[in-house]
């Protein structure tokens, strides 16, 4: 595929005649305002479309536009004290945006991702992000404020997220483990950030549903991350959608299934360190979860006994349904949520040593 096809398919308003930026944004806006921009309205080729008009025509005010030089400033060059992690995206580093480098924007703390362009995602991945995030508004998904988009350079800067990733809270060595409450409440959030995205006019197929892509604020609230893979979901009469199967190894659908039963054992999903039987989390703790009897089997024994017995056995339960083979038997994310908000208040948790049940803000 030439340069110039390339561009067009990604740029396709630059071929176009010239048009007065208010003649554009007035035509753009006139004919997206009343629907949920797609991924595909800036992939096709005949789409009227480009880059720019994501923030100034159809999202509006809700993204800022940075550049390389402002996010290299807050990052303070991307500096290695600053670095978060990495995953198939590129590397995240925190910054913080002062009044003086963004007036109008709130000073804050920012979690910056950088496009590796030798990695395994690439600009539609990006993009995917810009598109969903941008227009996507929920307390639990987390808060894309805006991107860069300069010569081979793509950036994406969100809300920070103080606890980082459920998958690092919960495998973390020579800490307090997760109390069981916040377990559940994790779990809880989790489900309601996919039942809305389930429930839009537009559903949104989520696509990499994992531990590593749940952020954890300071007060353990969790909200979904990485939207690179997300795709939209079939209307109306159209019911029925084929997919390869995306993500890491492990977390084949049903996603939330596996996650519960991560948030259940403190197991990760593939762990070759374990007796071989044992390597697999799904095949090892499926047959266990019908059966209440062998629950100390399967609950993680560094919550050392303090959890609801009749919790652990309602969300065991869950966990199998979501897991079931035949996708007629697995719950919609909207039962889930029905489903698991009960278990929070649940008054058989025994209490810690010190007399007190143990919450999530207690961890340091």
């Amino acid at each position: 595929m030439g340069l110039k096809t390339t561009l067009r398919t990604i740029l396709p308003s630059c071929f176009k005649a010239k048009e007065t930026p208010r003649e554009l944004k007035s035509r753009v806006s006139e004919q997206y305002s009343s629907k949920r921009l797609s991924l595909l309205d800036l992939s096709n080729p005949d789409s009227s479309l480009s880059i720019s008009d994501i923030s100034n025509s159809v999202i509006g005010t809700n993204l800022h536009v940075f550049t390389l030089q402002e996010l290299t400033l807050i990052t303070q060059n991307f500096s290695s004290s600053n670095y978060l992690g990495e995953g198939g995206f590129g590397p995240v580093h925190k910054g913080f945006i002062h009044d003086n480098i963004r007036p109008g924007l709130e000073a804050q703390p920012v979690a910056v991702k950088l496009l590796d362009l030798d990695g395994t995602q690439g600009h539609m991945e990006w993009l995917a992000e810009v598109i969903f995030l941008g227009q996507l508004k929920h307390p639990h998904l987390v808060k894309l404020i805006g991107y860069c988009y300069e010569d081979e350079h793509r950036l994406l800067v969100y809300e920070y997220m103080a606890r980082g990733n459920l998958e690092n809270q919960l495998y973390r060595r020579h800490s307090i483990p997760l109390p069981w409450l916040t377990r559940i409440k994790i779990a809880v959030e989790a489900a309601k950030g996919l039942a809305f995205l389930h429930g839009e006019e537009k559903p949104v197929i989520y696509r990499d549903f994992k531990s590593s892509n749940i952020l954890l604020d300071s007060d353990f609230t969790a909200k979904l991350s990485d939207f690179g893979l997300a795709m939209d979901g079939p209307e109306g009469d159209k019911t029925h959608i084929t997919t390869r199967v995306m993500g890491t190894q492990g977390y084949a659908a049903p996603d939330f299934g596996v996650v519960l039963l991560e948030l259940l054992t403190g197991r990760r999903v593939v762990d070759k360190s374990r007796p071989k039987r044992e390597q697999m989390l799904v095949e090892w703790a499926r047959p266990l979860l019908r059966d209440p009897q062998k629950l100390d089997q399967i609950i993680d024994p560094r919550l050392d006994g303090q959890y609801s017995r009749e919790g652990a056995k309602k969300a065991a339960a869950l966990a199998y349904q979501c897991l079931s083979h035949r996708s007629k038997f697995r719950p919609t994310m909207s039962n889930v949520v029905k489903t698991l908000e009960p278990l929070l208040d649940m008054d058989d948790i025994p209490v810690s040593p010190g007399g007190r049940k143990v919450i999530g803000t207690d961890i340091d």
